[in-house]
């Protein structure tokens, strides 16, 4: 592929639909930036608690935001969010605590509003550390942060099958309470996106149709 090609990939999706597997696959074969959204979030939201802060306290929640600075660290094919200069560990972002608040923390404007241009920021991260595009996965991403992205994928699997996935991985999400948040967005972030149903599929499956896509988009 031409090395002036740069190629920006969103992945939205439900939650336990694939979209960090197959993200992950995609940017090792295409030597793209892989930036995990999702973990964004948990990683404010594992700020937040830290402060000692729940997400019905606004005034608290706002006033904690502007004092968070956000940096990026690259690790291989991967796009780390450093808050404050500190990682938040897997063990802390993916906690039962996190996992119990992180819908409703992400379910605040204000929350979103200051990670968008963080969010943004990793194609100008990608560009600089010489990767041929990014590859970004998690909600409102080819709707709100690249809704210009070259490619929009849209992952969907059945309730009970995502919740299976999650049990498998050790964790106990809330696929269901993140299903009921993400039905008000849901319209949008489909309009325009190559639409995937995970339920039946292998991830090798699911990997080919969107390989196939993004290889096509570098060859034109």
């Amino acid at each position: 592929m031409p090395r002036t090609s740069f190629l920006i990939v969103a992945i939205d999706g439900g939650a336990a639909s694939g979209k960090s597997s197959t993200s992950r696959t995609l940017s090792e074969r295409f030597q793209l930036l892989h930036s995990d959204t999702g973990s964004y979030y948990r990683g404010v939201t594992a700020e937040l608690l830290r402060r000692g802060l729940a997400p019905a306290d606004l005034a608290g929640v706002k006033a904690a935001l502007a004092t968070i600075g956000f940096s990026t660290r690259v690790t291989g094919r991967s796009a780390a969010m450093e808050i404050d200069g500190r990682i938040v560990p897997d063990t802390e972002i993916r906690s039962a605590e996190v996992n119990a608040h992180v819908a409703s923390f992400a379910a605040i404007p204000e929350v979103r509003a200051a990670l968008l241009d963080y969010q943004r920021s990793q194609a100008g991260t990608a560009r600089d550390h010489g990767f041929h595009g990014l590859v970004m996965e998690g909600r409102d991403i080819g709707s709100k942060i690249f809704p210009d992205a070259d490619l929009r994928f849209f992952l969907f699997a059945d309730p009970e099958e995502r919740a299976r996935r999650r049990r498998q991985e050790g964790l106990q999400d809330q696929v269901a309470k993140r299903d009921t948040l993400d039905s008000q967005r849901l319209r949008e972030s489909l309009q325009g996106a190559i639409v995937i149903d995970s339920t039946h599929l292998t991830l090798e499956q699911v990997v080919e149709q969107m390989a196939a896509a993004i290889a096509a988009k570098f060859a034109a």
